[in-house]
């Protein structure tokens, strides 16, 4: 029904629905961890919507490398882990490689990213969705 991508090195499991309901009764501190990030996935998912239908591809690649960085998390920016290729980043702001491109050499020359071997994202990326 669906595919993925990994950006890091991932173990995945798959557990029975059966399994996953004894676990959500019989361990309070997984209950509490899972709904914790089944609510944050949900706020992401709505957060994304909206910048889908309101902002442009530029904003939209904007997020989504700083939220990459994990901007806003723990004070400084991290470099952004794994090989991201532009494909991977038209796909998940909903554009096309070439505009990821256009845009990805913008924000380089503006002093808004690096790249040597890792994406590095600088906080003033911020610049480009707070501005119109």
């Amino acid at each position: 029904m669906a595919s993925a991508s990994a950006t890091t090195e991932t173990v995945i499991v798959r557990d029975g629905k059966k399994a996953m309901m004894r676990g959500l009764r019989d361990r309070p501190k997984f209950s509490q961890t899972f709904m914790a990030f089944l609510l944050a996935r949900n706020i992401q998912i709505e957060a994304d919507l909206v910048d889908q239908l309101f902002n442009s591809s530029e904003k939209r690649l904007a997020r989504v490398l700083l939220l990459l960085a994990q901007f806003g998390k723990e004070g400084q920016l991290e470099p952004v882990i794994g090989h991201i290729n532009q494909d991977m980043l038209a796909a998940r702001v909903g554009t096309t490689r070439s505009r990821i491109n256009y845009f990805m050499n913008k924000f380089r020359k503006l002093g808004f990213i690096e790249y040597n071997g890792h994406l590095k994202v600088h906080s003033s990326l911020v610049n480009v969705i707070v501005h119109d």
